[in-house]
């Protein structure tokens, strides 16, 4: 027998990428940093009172909020923290959309946006990014028309790394009438020659949330953090509905740690863009279609004569594994590609140019 709710029977679960655990595994299919944290999250580990642990931690993570806050130069109402990007993205639907609004993507996109609406039973208004991994045009008025309460914008693109600029941003925020989600999982990314800087967007629209993680860019996936950035009426709403302590003490700790380590941040990004660039030129020059990324993954479509498909199960044979994704019509012939340490990704091209 069921017991589940009709839509939950009727919904497919989030697949991720796939997590082998044997010697020798090269990693390139789920976007993790291939640098370790700073070292100051050890000695911050190292410095933990166990016997704190019989207390709740700080229900709002003051301390590491406020850490944040000041990076952003905004206020600690501008924040908020969370178990991950995934529990900001469920909080924020269960906070902003009735179960008979919908919210809206524009594909391909981060599958979970989808499995979240149908745990939730809203609806979904789904639009086309355009051959260059572009919004449509007017897509503020089309939002509009569609009725989605809820927008989802994952910039850098997910999967292709392409970034849209902040003033194209700022204009769909002013035309569109609901919450427009920002997921800058990827932004620590982007080129610094690039000028963007989404936080002037909580400054001057009180309809935008913006998602940061350190799983990205501070290396920190294991550990389960990221944070909303909004205006305070936003912010405030969604603290009606987050668990009462939805962050952990140590967790709390270790990202503080790593956030005010800029320095350290700052490196292994120039690093990650470095290694960007050369896989991006030597598959090129191969015959495959890379869009110019802003992220820590290319999107690389396969040259003539060889099959996506082909080439993941050759790659998975050798023990290295990127991501297919089989289900999406437009990347039935591209393989997303994590970009890994200089060793890592030799090893990746030679097994490439074996084929």
């Amino acid at each position: 027998m069921a017991y589940e709710r009709k839509n939950i029977q009727a919904m497919a679960a989030y697949v991720p990428g796939e997590q082998i655990d044997a010697p020798g595994i090269l990693k390139l299919n789920t976007n993790e940093n291939p640098y370790p944290p700073t070292p100051r999250v050890s000695e911050a580990l190292a410095r933990c009172d166990v016997a704190r642990l019989r207390q709740y931690p700080p229900p709002t993570a003051r301390n590491l909020a406020n850490a944040i806050a000041k990076l952003h130069g905004l206020s600690g109402e501008n924040v908020i923290v969370t178990n991950g990007g995934d529990e900001l993205l469920r909080m924020a639907i269960a906070t902003f959309v009735e179960t008979t609004q919908s919210i809206a993507v524009a594909r391909p996109t981060y599958t979970l946006y989808q499995v979240l609406a149908a745990a939730h039973g809203c609806g979904m208004a789904v639009f086309e990014l355009d051959d260059n991994w572009q919004m449509p045009d007017n897509y503020g008025e089309l939002l509009n028309h569609s009725g989605a309460r809820m927008a989802f914008l994952v910039n850098p693109h997910a999967p292709s790394g392409t970034l849209v600029p902040v003033g194209q941003i700022k204009e769909l925020a002013a035309t569109y009438n609901g919450v427009l989600l920002l997921d800058e999982a990827y932004i620590d990314f982007v080129d610094p020659d690039i000028a963007y800087d989404s936080a002037q967007l909580v400054r001057d629209h009180d309809n935008v949330l913006i998602l940061r993680t350190f799983s990205k860019g501070y290396s920190l996936a294991g550990l389960r953090m990221a944070y909303g950035l909004a205006s305070p009426a936003l912010i405030g709403a969604l603290m009606k509905t987050k668990d009462s302590y939805n962050t952990d003490l140590i967790s709390q700790a270790l990202a503080q740690a790593a956030i005010e380590d800029q320095e350290y941040a700052h490196d292994t990004w120039q690093r990650v863009r470095g290694e960007r660039t050369v896989v991006t030129q030597a598959l090129r020059k191969v015959g495959y279609v890379v869009p110019d990324s802003q992220s820590n993954f290319i999107l690389a479509a396969v040259p003539p004569g060889l099959e996506a498909e082909a080439t993941y199960l050759a790659l998975k044979e050798q023990g290295i594994l990127v991501r297919y994704f089989k289900s999406e019509d437009r990347l039935q012939d591209k393989l997303r590609i994590t970009i890994g340490t200089p060793e890592d990704n030799r090893r990746l091209l030679g097994a490439l140019a074996a084929f």
